[in-house]
């Protein structure tokens, strides 16, 4: 089991909803930072690729479509999440297209928001594992399922 810590972004325009999300994710083995908008984690993506990318799509400025698009192509190993107050399957099917693990839509939970992290992260290694595993395959799928976590979990 992978016990380093794992680095989160949260990047969403409402200041709530990245303190929640913080708060949601504290106890986790997660080093976890909050930006406003898409320009300022593109610069917070040059210092420190994260691991994974909570993203909100609709935030002034770069949307959040731009920001994973941009993140997938510099970044590929990074995981994103997109989770908007906007939801539409129009925008869903995009997001997953452009490589987004997971699309929630908001209001969202700390229980989600952890299970979303944890998910993203158990994706991230079972993709980065040489021979790399199909999500598909029923060992990932069971693994899944029963819970287990070597990142973003309690």
């Amino acid at each position: 089991m992978n016990t380093l810590r794992k680095n989160v972004l949260v990047v969403d325009d409402d200041e709530g909803v990245r303190r929640s999300y913080l708060r949601s994710l504290e106890g986790t083995r997660c080093e976890v930072a909050a930006v406003p908008d898409g320009n300022q984690a593109l610069r917070a993506m040059e210092r420190n690729a994260y691991d994974l990318v909570m993203l909100d799509l609709r935030m002034p400025g770069m949307d959040g479509m731009t920001v994973l698009r941009t993140i997938k192509e510099r970044w590929p190993e990074s995981e994103v999440v997109i989770i908007t107050g906007y939801p539409s399957i129009d925008s869903a099917k995009e997001a997953i297209r452009l490589g987004a693990s997971d699309y929630l839509a908001k209001p969202v939970g700390p229980d989600e928001i952890v299970k979303a992290a944890s998910s993203a992260m158990l994706h991230k290694e079972w993709t980065l594992h040489p021979g790399g595993a199909d999500p598909n395959q029923a060992s990932y799928r069971e693994t899944v399922a029963r819970g287990e976590r070597s990142r973003c979990a309690a």
